[in-house]
């Protein structure tokens, strides 16, 4: 009489080797993510209504920035915010306006937006009214 092994068939599924390659893919997608360099257009205004702004920033596509008017360094902008805002008086609605020249890239106006930000101030990215 023979003794026949039982040869069985395991249906579990080893999981080491799948989470191997989803940290790759993860690297690789962190690798890849820093060299895309994304270029947003912004967007053109169908309003005609002009919003009220406390204080202007203007950025010209050859890193040139003024602040009310005045030729500034960006690094700059946050310490003279900060005391002109103190010393307005309409503090509660104090606005910035970002106008960008087109070809000023998208991380300089998020710099502005981001300085405005800490100092509880309102931004607004002006647009060019479409024709």
């Amino acid at each position: 009489m023979g003794i026949k092994k039982r040869n069985k068939v395991s249906a579990e599924f080893s999981m080491s080797s799948l989470t191997d390659i989803i940290f790759l893919l993860l690297i690789f997608f962190m690798l890849t993510s820093s060299m895309v360099q994304i270029n947003v257009k912004l967007a053109e205004s169908d309003s005609t209504t002009v919003a009220p702004t406390s204080f202007t920033v203007m950025m010209t596509k050859d890193g040139k920035t003024t602040y009310n008017g005045k030729s500034i360094k960006v690094s700059q902008i946050e310490s003279t915010l900060k005391k002109d805002y103190k010393s307005s008086e309409n503090n509660e609605n104090a606005t910035v306006a970002i106008v960008a020249e087109v070809g000023v890239p998208w991380k300089k106006v998020q710099e502005i937006m981001t300085i405005a930000n800490k100092l509880r101030l309102r931004a607004i990215i002006a647009t060019q009214p479409r024709k």
